[in-house]
This record gives C-alpha cells, structure tokens and sequence, in this order.
C-alpha cells in the first residue's frame, strides 16, 4: 500500500498540528498530511498483535497488545521500521475501529495495551482511551521521547505506563542522526512530565502496571553517550521511581549511506562497558542481550490485526 492509499478516507476535518515539539503546524485532514509525520487527522496503523519482545515487565507470559502506528515526528538515520515511520505504510482507522483494535488485542490474552510511535495521534488517542480499556488492561505509551508536554498533559489519567526512549542528552548528535537538535531538551522535559503522573514505577505480579521505563538504545562507537544518559537518569531520579532499559538491538539498516561509523552491530566489549556503568550507577531495570539484534526481530508491517 502506498502513502496515497494509506491516507485515503481519513476525514476532512482538518486541524493545525502542534502536537509534538517541531509544532510544524500542519494542516491534518482527510488529503494527507502536509507537516513532518506526514500522517492526517486519523490513525494510520500497519500491525496489532500480541509482541512477545519488550522488557519482561511490558510482555508478561502472553505478550504485550502492541499497535504499531505510522509515522514518526524524528527523522532517525538508523530507523529499523521506515516503511511505516518515513513511507508511511498502513491503514487509516476511525476511533471505533482502533477500541475493536483494543478489544481484540485484549480478547486474545494480552499483558497490555502498547501503543507504539503515538505522539502524532494523542489528539485521537486522547479521546479513545478517555473509555474503559478493555480488560482493564494497563496502557502503554511506547514512544522516542520526543514530546510536548502540553501533549503529555493532555493524556493523564490515561496512560498507565509510558516508555520513552532517551535517544541522546548531546544535541550535536540527537541533530545528526535524529533532525531535532532540540530532543534531549524535548526529551529530558518528557521524561519529567511522565514521572509526575504516573510517580514511582508500581509492578504487580512481575507486570508494570503503573510508572516510567526509559529506553536507550546503544549506537556502535557511542558508549559515552549511552553513559551520559545513564548519569542524568541517576542524578534525576530516586531510586525507585524508574526502571531503565539498556538497549544492545541496533541492526545497521535504514539511510545509512552518509553514517559509516553506523554500519555495524555492536560489540560485545560496547555492551559490557555500558551494563557495567549501569549495574555502578545503581539503575534498576534491564540489559539487553546481544542476540536481539538481526532484521529477524522487526516486526512484519502487513496490517495483521487491522
């Protein structure tokens, strides 16, 4: 499915965007959209399914109700899932359909509802989830960090658990190979505005229930930032008011014609350096194995579930 077809019947109702931090103002209606998401007024999805891959927190025994939505407010060079973030892949619903969505997901068994790559639908998001979530399930806010938080304000009482990435805190890199040179301000005000809602992480019976996860994934040759994310989550936070997921599943795919240095996994000798400053640091929470990398863990973008 191409973007046209992706887009078509979302509506005509336009609005001006200012959802996420570039506040590009885009006109979002039924043509398509016009700002840096490319998406319109309404949720465009690719795949719902139960996802059996997160942190064992998120996934439980079942796996997590993951939605993966289209679109995506950061321009990553090193992007595992372009068709749906920059090609824009997916299928258009209404607010009626994504709750079927909910209903399916929880009817199958999941641990939760995951939304994946939200930010550019919180204005949908924030009205479908105003209603009982089916089973009573905890919702999970899956995104890259890079968020208002006017938006944000707009989702409390909402979402149970969020689960940003911290990219990066150098703005000199979050620019290169993200396009947003003002992320790690964007993101380290996120972070912030979800500790606030949600306080303490909360688990139950092994499952997050209530609280933050912060995610950073290792770039080959970037130890040092990963350890400069590590120091402002530990200087920022108590402990035990987040849980931290160190990330080791970088695959060298996506525009990496100009990034050289981007072109391999990484190292055993990367990972141990980055899980030992954790484990000294105190964080809480999880190190990734090596063996989750590989194109073999992306998840298949066909609309299963829609």
């Amino acid at each position: 499915m191409n973007r046209q077809t992706a887009l078509a019947g979302a509506g005509t109702q336009a609005m001006i965007c200012s959802l996420c931090p570039r506040r590009c103002a885009a006109p979002r209606d039924g043509a398509g959209g016009q700002g840096f998401c490319g998406m319109p007024a309404l949720p465009v999805c690719a795949r719902a399914a139960l996802h059996r891959w997160e942190e064992p927190c998120i996934s439980g025994e079942t796996g997590a109700g993951t939605v993966f939505f289209s679109g995506c407010t950061l321009g990553c060079v090193f992007c595992q899932n372009r068709p749906i973030s920059r090609e824009n892949f997916g299928k258009v619903l209404t607010e009626e359909e994504l709750y079927a969505v909910f209903q399916r997901l929880a009817d199958q068994g999941a641990a939760c509802i995951e939304l994946v790559t939200p930010t550019q639908f919180s204005h949908v998001l924030a009205r479908v989830l105003s209603r009982p979530v089916p089973g009573g399930l905890p919702v999970v806010w899956n995104s890259g960090g890079y968020e208002r938080t006017q938006t944000l304000q707009a989702l409390e009482g909402r979402v149970d658990v969020y689960l940003p990435d911290l990219k990066y805190v150098t703005p000199a890199l979050a620019e290169r190979y993200s396009g947003a040179a003002d992320y790690p301000e964007a993101a380290k005000a996120a972070i912030r505005e979800m500790v606030r809602q949600r306080g303490p992480v909360r688990l139950e019976g092994g499952l997050l229930k209530s609280g933050v996860l912060i995610r950073h994934l290792i770039l080959p040759g970037q130890v040092a930032e990963a350890k400069r994310v590590m120091d402002w989550v530990g200087a920022s936070f108590p402990p035990g008011t987040v849980l931290f997921s160190l990330m080791a599943q970088y695959t060298p795919v996506g525009a990496l014609e100009g990034f050289p240095e981007l072109r391999r996994t990484l190292r055993p000798s990367e990972l141990r350096a980055a899980g030992a400053y954790m484990e000294n640091l105190g964080l809480a929470g999880y190190v990734q194995e090596l063996g989750s990398s590989g194109e073999g863990f992306i998840p298949s973008f066909d609309l299963t579930g829609l």
